[in-house]
């Protein structure tokens, strides 16, 4: 997945957060809504993870292809 791929992903996931996020704040939203919401998040956060992960392999000469996506625990568990 090169880097275009991965922000249209990025932006996919985003519209689709925000669209729960109004739906929530307008009506509510079901708990099978909210768990989808969570996991959007968590997949989100990864997304922005492999760019970054891309982007500075690329910087430091190396092969951004070789980036991966990390597992949720660890990408929901990093302090930078």
């Amino acid at each position: 997945m090169d880097d275009k791929e991965v922000l249209s992903q990025i932006n996919k996931l985003a519209e689709k957060e925000h669209e729960l996020f109004r739906k929530e704040a307008e009506a509510g939203v079901t708990d099978e809504e909210r768990a989808e919401l969570r996991k959007l998040e968590v997949t989100l956060d990864q997304c922005w993870d492999l760019l970054h992960q891309r982007r500075a392999r690329r910087a430091a000469g190396l092969d951004p292809d070789s980036a991966k996506v990390r597992d949720a625990n660890t990408v929901e568990k990093y302090i930078g």
